[in-house]
């Protein structure tokens, strides 16, 4: 298991609007909890959705009360590269805010997501997700950190048919 002192997040890249005040101040209520429990390192993946949402919270965070490092786990350095010009300004944005940027490829590679997915897990002692279905790479990386031993708080509430009710989230 990875440090205590350190919390990944993982979740989807869609997201229901509806519930974005709601997820941010979830997001602000539990990384401040952890801050003030002595976990100042968090790990987000850099994905659209949940991993930026969260990123910027522990910026925001930073920035207003906290001692806290963002480290940024990617896959390779083109992630961004098919997204929409807003979404690569605030990701570009993201990367130059964040403390550390950990590639786990140089190049896109069919199994980069998993690597980055399972790095997040093992240098953490605790997650903070947004799972709200049972397949897919949230999926797999909550469940190896369940596997692994972490903390886990998930701030999904799991909804029948809320594929009908998802946007996309751009952040």
């Amino acid at each position: 298991m990875g440090s205590k002192e350190s919390c990944c997040f993982t979740g989807h890249r869609i997201l229901p609007a509806g519930e974005l005040p709601a997820l941010r101040a979830a997001l602000r209520r539990e990384i401040s909890n952890l801050a003030e429990a002595g976990v100042g390192r968090f790990l987000a993946g850099g994905a659209r959705g949940f991993d930026m949402l969260a990123a910027q919270e522990v910026l925001w965070l930073r920035e207003e009360r906290y001692a806290l490092e963002l480290v940024l786990v990617l896959p390779c350095p083109e992630q961004a590269d098919r997204w929409n010009a807003r979404e690569r300004q605030a990701y570009r944005e993201m990367v130059q805010e964040a403390d550390e940027v950990i590639y786990v490829s140089e190049v896109y590679t069919p199994d980069c997501m998993f690597r980055r997915n399972r790095k997040l897990v093992e240098e953490s002692g605790s997650c903070i997700c947004y799972l709200n279905r049972e397949r897919g790479g949230t999926a797999y990386t909550v469940k190896y950190a369940e596997k692994l031993g972490l903390s886990i708080v998930n701030l999904a509430v799991p909804r029948p048919n809320s594929a009908a009710q998802e946007k996309t989230l751009f952040i």
